[in-house]
């Protein structure tokens, strides 16, 4: 490659990360590092590095969205599915391996009721302020609702096989764990099949045209162009996510100190804190999809994370639990297989007319804070 062409990468790459807001809190990755080093309280290695896998994850998903566009619509599709819940494998992979399992399972629910309750509520509520509607592809969001229903399922039976069995929630058992690893593939299957409907044997029902929601002043759509090289997008992606990952190791490590001096439980920063961590640059792009008029994608943003946790993240996290030498059962507690059984089902009502305004929103962000206090006050 030549110097002009290592230039113009440079340049393309610094408009790149200047096209976010988000990408400024990037300084505080040699913040955690320093504060790392010095050996400062814990509680604010815990904030420093949260906030700063924060543009990391937006990062992921717009190379990943960079490389799709230059390697086609098949390969790109795959690439999505594959990377658009990396932030949160990589915080629990590193979670799994200093043995907090319920830091993982609590993080796993809490993806899945804040997609569902908090992104979806915040795009209707901003994207329908000032609007009577707006319209989504109802085929899509129904879709995405039966797959988590047989999530619901998976979250609930070896619940229900453990209470039949043993008579508790707590007791570990072999049988639990092998009934959890064979859930685990039954899922993941389901989900590699979700990916040859969606890719293959269905796509035209995915790459239909967005449903616009009550046309406002016509525009002149021009097709989104890609912004780096495939080049420049790999090393966008590779360095993002050894980031990620290094920040979640520090992440991880700091739980246990930061808990202590907030006064909250790990099941908490499971369920609320690394869950709104891992998606709030997701989060932001389904709220800003709505605002801009284009529910459909929000819908699609949302839904899609949640399918892509219960059916793809859930699973590798049991087997890779294996591979550790510490299994982690798909035991749930109460409180996480109600929260979640509620969620699907209200993402089943609101998907039946295809239309949403933003009271809706607001109903659906009061039963997040309504579930996000039980969590809070569930002891430890």
């Amino acid at each position: 490659m030549t110097r002009q062409q290592w230039a113009r990468q440079g340049v393309g790459l610094v408009g790149f990360l200047r096209a976010s807001w988000l990408n400024w809190l990037l300084l505080l990755v040699p913040a955690s590092l320093a504060i790392d080093w010095l050996g400062l309280p814990k509680l604010w290695l815990f904030i420093a590095t949260a906030l700063a896998i924060v543009p990391l994850a937006g990062l992921i998903g717009q190379a990943t969205e960079e490389l799709a566009h230059r390697v086609g619509p098949g390969v790109g599709g795959l690439l999505n599915a594959t990377f658009g819940n990396a932030t949160e494998l990589i915080i629990a992979l590193f979670a799994l391996r200093a043995g907090l399992h319920e830091v993982v399972k609590a993080s796993l629910s809490g993806s899945i009721i804040g997609n569902i309750l908090l992104v979806l509520g915040l795009s209707m509520l901003l994207g329908g302020w000032g609007r009577a509607r707006q319209r989504f592809n109802r085929t899509h969001a129904g879709a995405s609702a039966a797959m988590l229903f047989l999530a619901v399922v998976a979250l609930v039976m070896p619940a229900v096989f453990d209470i039949a069995v043993f008579g508790s929630l707590t007791r570990p058992a072999p049988i639990i764990d092998l009934l959890s690893l064979l859930v685990a593939v039954v899922l993941l299957a389901t989900y590699l099949a979700s990916l040859v409907f969606a890719l293959k044997t269905h796509r035209d029902l995915f790459t239909s045209t967005p449903i616009e929601s009550e046309p406002e002043a016509p525009e002149t759509a021009e097709p989104e162009q890609p912004r780096l090289s495939l080049a420049g997008a790999s090393v966008v992606l590779a360095m993002a996510t050894a980031l990620t990952a290094l920040e979640s190791e520090l992440l991880v490590g700091a739980i246990a100190e930061a808990t202590k001096a907030l006064g909250i439980t790990e099941f908490f920063v499971g369920v609320i804190v690394v869950a709104v961590v891992g998606n709030a640059a997701e989060h932001f792009s389904a709220v800003l999809m709505a605002m801009k008029n284009k529910m459909d994608l929000a819908v699609t943003i949302a839904t899609g994370s949640s399918t892509q946790i219960a059916l793809f993240v859930a699973p590798v996290l049991v087997i890779a639990s294996f591979l550790f030498g510490s299994p982690m059962s798909l035991v749930f507690n109460a409180f996480e297989i109600v929260a979640v059984a509620l969620s699907v089902l209200v993402l089943a009502v609101v998907s039946l007319d295809g239309e949403s305004n933003w009271f809706e929103g607001l109903q659906l962000i009061a039963v997040y804070v309504v579930l996000a206090i039980v969590f809070y006050l569930v002891p430890a």
